[in-house]
């Protein structure tokens, strides 16, 4: 096929650093890093990224996430994701967010000069042990209480900025317009229609109104993947991890993100799961009711993307295409089951669990 994106696609995922080269960290250099800059030594195991290189390693005596960013990633955007969880752990101190390791010296994070002109980013945080969300069904009880943490992320995201905040992200939804270009690579016919259909609304419906949405920095990424939870706490949610997609975006995209992982799993009730966990998110965070309405076509939107970026991974890393086409095939079981509902019922349900007494 080798198909290249549209111009503005291509830069949108070159500034994501999704053509991160994959090329291996010396681990003689990492072990060296660790021990002298956090007094860490043990055993490796490498974990699966997207981007960049993790690890789990494992002491005498406790766990612990190693990242090193990937190797076109500038280091503002590193210190973005790393300063935002670092706001967090002060700021809102009772949050639950996956806690940062500093080094000896009390930094969050150390450069690696991997002497050939490159250098990245070290960064250890504490290993959250548990279940994660995406491998249990949770109920509308713990759906509620996952809802009700995103909404206090960003309660607390509110004063927050950075100068890398504002960086151009693919995977931000505002940009959802410019991933037109990957529907060539869809070979069923009617996954394409799937697709076209979701452009269309974000088009008649949100895109009229981007410029007027409440704008701040956003966690970017709350996916049933990136939460650690505890069936058996009354918190539910124990950790919240990865915040490698952390923007200044529209403040309804955060809650959007997580809908659109939720939607469109069973038939008969499609939207019910995302009805739970806006409620919880509401709790703490309302929606202006003017943006509520545009919740259901972010996350519409956000589900196609979804689908569409398996493609393009399976060009790019052929020796993982099975696995990732047989996940495009689930978003697209989950989008056209999602979209068989009207949106002006699945709005209506949205405000009538929010309290809205016009609803």
């Amino acid at each position: 096929m080798n198909k290249l994106p549209d111009a503005m696609l291509q830069r949108l995922l070159e500034e994501s650093s999704l053509f991160s080269s994959s090329q291996s960290i010396n681990p003689l250099l990492l072990s060296n890093m660790l021990e002298r800059h956090y007094g860490l030594s043990g055993q490796f195991e490498r974990l699966g990224s997207e981007k960049g290189h993790t690890f789990r390693l494992k002491t005498d005596v406790n766990k612990y996430l190693v990242k090193v960013s990937p190797s076109d990633e500038p280091e503002p955007v590193t210190a973005l994701q790393i300063a935002a969880m670092r706001y967090l752990h002060d700021a809102a101190h009772a949050l639950p967010i996956q806690r940062i390791k500093p080094t000896l010296d009390r930094m969050d994070s150390v450069p690696i000069d991997l002497g050939d002109g490159t250098c990245r980013t070290l960064s250890v945080f504490c290993f959250v042990e548990g279940l994660l969300w995406e491998q249990m069904d949770a109920t509308v009880e713990q759906l509620t209480k996952a809802g009700d943490a995103l909404g206090r992320v960003n309660i607390a995201l509110r004063l927050f900025g950075h100068p890398a905040a504002a960086r151009s992200l693919v995977y931000d939804i505002r940009h959802f317009p410019h991933w037109t270009g990957l529907v060539e690579y869809v070979p069923d016919p009617k996954h394409r229609l799937l697709a076209q259909r979701a452009f269309k609304l974000f088009e008649e419906v949100l895109l009229p109104r981007l410029p007027s949405l409440e704008m701040q920095v956003i966690h970017g990424d709350y996916a049933p993947n990136n939460v650690v939870v505890d069936p058996h706490s009354d918190n539910f949610v124990a950790a919240i991890l990865d915040f490698g997609d952390t923007v200044h975006s529209a403040v309804i995209f955060d809650p959007a993100n997580t809908v659109a992982h939720l939607i469109g799993r069973t038939q008969d009730h499609s939207w019910d799961d995302a009805f739970a966990f806006v409620a919880g998110y509401e709790q703490s965070r309302p929606i202006n009711q003017s943006e509520l309405q545009l919740l259901p076509v972010a996350a519409l939107a956000r589900l196609t993307m979804l689908a569409l970026i398996r493609y393009w991974k399976a060009e790019r890393a052929p020796e993982q295409s099975e696995e990732l086409l047989a996940s495009a095939n689930y978003y697209w079981a989950n989008l056209e089951r999602a979209m068989g509902a009207l949106l002006d019922d699945v709005v209506a349900r949205f405000r009538y669990r929010a309290g809205d007494p016009g609803a």
